[in-house]
């Protein structure tokens, strides 16, 4: 009896033992994986999100006031869209993206499938595009946000299995993926969303380069490109508000009042910021709602004036970590599809940067596009929350065994 129950709190204290070493392995790993992710991309996200819930409500609050509503909706909502981004964005990094080839054409289909339901009866048109879909209780869904996921991991599949014996993709990889890439871009273009189009063809032109294709196919694309840019403004296939927002910035004092009013009160906007700016919700033309749109598209203008040279170049800077960090994680990936992947995604977010920084200070054609981590919205939200996942799936699997 003595001896079978020394054996058996030798057992039981075995058992114990065992478990805790478990439970203590468990967590090491945990800690492990934790410190393995690329913690300057999230910290510069992160920051870029503060400072954008900040500028939301400085753009909306004075409006809100005026209008007798709640002064803070805006600022709860962005709030809660950043909740739910960074949480899509923890569950796509802890994914292989190494099993995303199989889900590829699945979500390419999902991304197609929501693009196809904006053109019926469900869409709805919000300043002047036909883009969304209307949940209520003021939320709205944007499928050609996440359609830019969908197309991303498309092309790395596409364009990251090379045949063998062969250094890039061949001729009918690419044929494929210019084919399915076309059409994403041909409902967005029917909404009509330009910028976002433009964004598309940004991706897949940087993708095809990392890739490895010829250089007579960039050649041959972009001087396609910029022939069916010029086919399609003559033949009148663009609406001439879409005519003339593209062209406005090239003199936005020709039309003040009308196609130029946005480029021209922008300019002032960030002009009158200054160096250190007039300071945070002090800004006087964003107080008096001379720039529309300022928390979404327009958002830069807030910086502009209320943080100045100095909080702008800040932003700016902070957007340029996100993007070399991203290029880091390209350079690092372990395979080529995991290259493509964080390569379409710096692809994306770089050129959403420059224009929408761009067409703030006149140096670009107001497109409708906003400004990655950084303006209100709930379906760009999530998509760059989304694009930051997978950034991090690729980073945290850079060893081939992990």
């Amino acid at each position: 009896m003595i001896g079978g129950g020394l054996g058996s709190g030798r057992a039981g204290a075995g058992v114990g033992a065992v478990d805790g070493y478990g439970d203590r392995t468990v967590w090491r790993r945990r800690l492990a994986g934790m410190r393995r992710l690329d913690w300057m991309l999230v910290l510069a996200a992160l920051a870029l999100s503060v400072v954008g819930t900040l500028l939301v409500r400085s753009a909306t609050v004075p409006l809100l006031t005026e209008q007798g509503k709640d002064p803070e909706t805006f600022v709860q909502r962005h709030l809660l869209n950043l909740v739910i981004g960074f949480v899509l964005g923890a569950v796509v990094a802890l994914l292989d993206y190494r099993l995303l080839r199989a889900y590829a054409p699945i979500l390419y289909g999902l991304a197609c499938a929501g693009l196809v339901a904006v053109l019926t009866p469900l869409g709805e048109t919000i300043n002047g595009s036909h883009s969304w879909i209307v949940l209520g209780g003021g939320f709205q869904v944007q499928p050609s946000e996440f359609a830019k996921v969908g197309l991303v991991v498309l092309l790395a599949m596409l364009l990251g299995e090379p045949r063998d014996g062969e250094v890039g993709p061949s001729n009918k990889d690419i044929l494929w993926a210019l084919a399915l890439a076309g059409l994403p871009a041909a409902l967005v273009m029917g909404q009509p969303d330009l910028g976002t189009t433009l964004v598309f063809g940004a991706v897949v032109l940087g993708m095809l380069a990392i890739s490895g294709v010829r250089k007579r196919w960039l050649a041959g694309l972009v001087g396609g490109g910029v022939a069916a840019g010029f086919l399609v403004f003559f033949l009148g296939l663009l609406k001439p508000y879409q005519i003339a927002r593209f062209t406005a910035f090239l003199d936005p004092s020709h039309d003040p009042r009308g196609a130029g009013y946005n480029a021209q009160q922008a300019k002032i906007a960030v002009g009158s910021g200054g160096v250190f700016g007039k300071g945070l919700f002090n800004g006087e033309q964003t107080g008096g709602h001379f720039v529309p749109e300022q928390q979404t598209d327009f958002i830069f203008t807030v910086a502009g004036e209320e943080l100045g040279f100095i909080g702008a170049a800040a932003i700016v800077l902070l957007l340029g970590v996100v993007l070399w960090r991203g290029l880091r994680i390209a350079t690092q990936a372990a395979d080529l599809f995991g290259t493509l992947v964080a390569s379409g995604v710096v692809c994306w977010l770089a050129f959403q940067t420059f224009e929408n920084i761009g067409m703030t200070l006149g140096i670009m054609p107001i497109t409708g596009l906003p400004l990655p981590f950084v303006s209100y919205g709930g379906s760009a939200t999530f998509a760059n929350m989304i694009a930051l996942g997978l950034l991090q799936a690729v980073h945290l699997r850079r060893n081939p065994f992990d």
